[in-house]
């Protein structure tokens, strides 16, 4: 880790900068800060500069580097990219009350980050959790959004399949947590690859058993997706990127949420990994989505 500095509410302030993201920032800059709010510290990275502002959110228990390439990339565009790492997540506060995680507070993050920023209107997505959480800010506020980019949303077929995976993994965090956390101690001690999508996946396999029995708990107590009513009402334009052989994200998900989107638009992906392993395809298609939200005359959307 090496000190940096960048700014905060217009004050200078000191982040730690891993080695590895200061030899990226030589190739494309990144903006590293953080925000309080509601007494918490929420980290985010920016890329780009602009006044086409682009929020693209995480999954679950990784955190923003898993889309750093993409950010890169519509950087590059023309669009002021902002990964925020949501509550809990990377270098953000990670209180280990379940409240705290719930969809809706994070939407409440997610609003208070697109102030912080000083936008009127964003470009709005996310992955899994992501895309959840964006879902919810569209239901809730949706004229702060001038589109959204939902990846992997989880929906009402994924429920089932969710349930086998997490609810185990989170029994394990209870009544394993002493063997849980060395490993995930051990975990942390592995060099990390460059790789985002991969050292990301490592840093969630690190996180403390007890930091992810809070999100787990948060997350699957409450309602994860506005409901089929109030996604009726999201009358924003949306691209849904999905793929098949998916249990926990089921194409058949996205192919209702685009029926129930006003303005909704289906995009394949050859696979879960494309967007990270190979993406210029469908970050051509994002971008391109993207561009056209930007060319339309401003409006607001409202609620239903």
């Amino acid at each position: 880790m090496v000190p940096t500095f960048g700014r905060y509410r217009g004050l200078p302030c000191r982040v730690e900068l891993p080695c590895s993201l200061r030899r990226s920032a030589m190739v494309a800059a990144i903006e590293l800060g953080s925000f309080e709010y509601d007494g918490s510290r929420l980290a985010y990275e920016l890329h780009g500069d602009g006044d086409r502002v682009f929020v693209y959110l995480h999954g679950l228990l990784v955190d923003s580097e898993m889309n750093r390439e993409l950010a890169r990339s519509l950087a590059a565009r023309g669009n002021r990219v902002a990964l925020l790492d949501l509550l809990g997540h990377g270098r953000s506060d990670k209180p280990l009350h379940a409240s705290a995680y719930r969809m809706d507070a994070f939407a409440d993050e997610v609003v208070a980050f697109i102030d912080y920023l000083g936008a009127d209107q964003v470009v709005l997505g996310g992955i899994s959790l992501g895309a959840n959480v964006s879902l919810e800010v569209a239901a809730t506020a949706p004229e702060r959004l001038r589109g959204l980019v939902l990846e992997m949303p989880v929906l009402e077929w994924a429920v089932p399949a969710a349930a086998m995976v997490f609810t185990p993994l989170l029994l394990i965090m209870h009544y394993a947590s002493r063997p849980a956390a060395l490993l995930a101690r051990l975990i942390d001690l592995l060099p990390r690859t460059g790789n985002g999508a991969v050292d990301s996946s490592l840093r969630a396999l690190a996180t403390p058993p007890e930091v992810v029995k809070a999100v787990l708990h948060g997350v699957l107590t409450g309602p994860v997706a506005p409901t089929v009513e109030d996604r009726r009402g999201i009358d924003v334009p949306a691209l849904v990127i999905a793929h098949t052989r998916d249990l926990i994200h089921p194409f058949s998900d996205a192919e209702n949420l685009v029926e129930q989107l006003p303005q909704g638009t289906l995009l394949e992906a050859h696979s879960m990994l494309e967007l990270r392993l190979a993406p210029d395809r469908l970050t051509g298609e994002i971008a391109g989505f993207v561009d056209g939200l930007w060319a339309k005359p401003t409006a607001r959307a409202s609620i239903a």
